[in-house]
């Protein structure tokens, strides 16, 4: 599948439209807009991080939130990501709500140590005296044909270190809430943006927390339904799970397979750490077949755990194994080969193909 990526550096933002308190806004508009909320609810929130002030970030999500809110909330850093993480443990120690930005999620490696050893441990360490309220943004996965180091899928890395709790979105109305959810927890929150779809529009409804009517638990099993998972397609033959780019690739998937009478469930499992074990139980306990999607690669990959849990859950009633469709077991690739790497619409179907026609020995 072809698919046309934006550059973000020759991309003006669209402009919002309001109808009521729904709003069609891009993911970038989307979260701008709830990192502009967060400043004005908390003051004790900053945001900070390569390009971050007065340029506005290099995708524009923090843009004009320096001009509105301040130099001293709003600010750049120097290049150095275990500089922006470590003062980020300083600052939540001495009462801040930190939220970083790491420029592109290959930069965070530099940043590990921080994130494991101090972020992810703080609180633990200090008998819960020291919580570290910070949500750390991560633009993150391929699709924008970007070089060495700009395109990785780390969700792996990040959902592996116990202290942390791993979240992506994967629509501009999940992108708003989720981030304003992620900002009131007294975790860290590793925030991973799909950057491929910072440029795709949807409506945002801005006056309710309730992410989509076709959620499983009407969200209603916490505060806002937002720390679970997301039926994004409703089906009866078989269940794609995905998260962040995925799901909008998984629902083209369900379309065309629909044309041949095959009605696939789209699971957006949002949550990465913790994962929803209800809503893929649910889901795969309807349909009884299971495809995991994602771009990471294959081996002890994201969806191993994915597979584990439905296997766990469902073992009974499955008609066939789970299956992964996922990147290889290479360094993610610079943005020539990316069409190659990251799962596509014959790969994901193929995957399908071969769940719906398995049979037991």
């Amino acid at each position: 599948m072809s698919e046309t990526i934006t550059d973000p550096r020759s991309t003006e933002c669209s402009t919002a439209t309001d109808a009521g308190s729904v709003q069609q806004l891009s993911m970038q508009q989307a979260l701008n807009r709830a990192l502009d909320e967060i400043l004005a609810e908390n003051p004790k929130t900053v945001i900070f991080g390569e390009d971050c002030g007065r340029l506005g970030g290099v995708f524009r999500i923090t843009d004009g939130l320096q001009a509105k809110h301040g130099e001293d909330r709003v600010f750049d850093t120097p290049l150095a990501e275990s500089g922006i993480l470590g003062m980020s443990v300083g600052l939540a120690m001495a009462g801040f709500h930190p939220i970083p930005e790491v420029q592109f999620d290959g930069f965070a490696y530099p940043a590990i140590n921080q994130i494991v050893c101090q972020i992810a441990r703080m609180n633990y360490r200090s008998r819960g005296t020291l919580p570290m309220p910070i949500t750390l943004r991560v633009p993150s996965f391929g699709g924008i044909r970007a070089p060495e180091h700009h395109g990785e899928s780390l969700e792996a890395l990040f959902a592996h270190v116990p202290g942390l709790k791993v979240v992506s979105p994967s629509t501009p109305h999940d992108a708003y809430h989720l981030l304003k959810y992620a900002a009131t927890r007294p975790d860290p929150v590793i925030f991973m943006e799909p950057k491929s779809r910072y440029w795709q529009k949807g409506p945002v409804d801005v006056a309710s927390a309730v992410p989509g009517p076709a959620t499983h638990d009407g969200g209603t099993d916490d505060a806002a339904g937002l720390s679970g998972a997301r039926v994004a397609r409703e089906g009866r033959h078989l269940t794609l799970v995905a998260w962040g780019a995925m799901v909008s690739r998984c629902l083209q998937v369900a379309e065309l397979a629909a044309e041949d009478g095959i009605d696939i469930e789209v699971l957006d499992l949002r949550w990465l750490k913790p994962i929803d074990a209800e809503a893929l139980a649910r889901s795969v306990g309807k349909t009884r077949r299971a495809v995991v999607v994602h771009e990471a690669p294959l081996t002890s990959g994201l969806g191993a755990e994915v597979a584990q849990l439905i296997t766990q859950s469902c073992f009974a009633t499955l008609k066939a194994p789970v299956e992964r469709v996922t990147g290889f077991d290479v360094p993610y690739p610079s943005g020539d080969l990316e069409d190659e790497y990251i799962p596509n619409i014959d790969r994901i179907l193929f995957g399908i193909q071969r769940v719906l026609e398995y049979r037991r020995g």
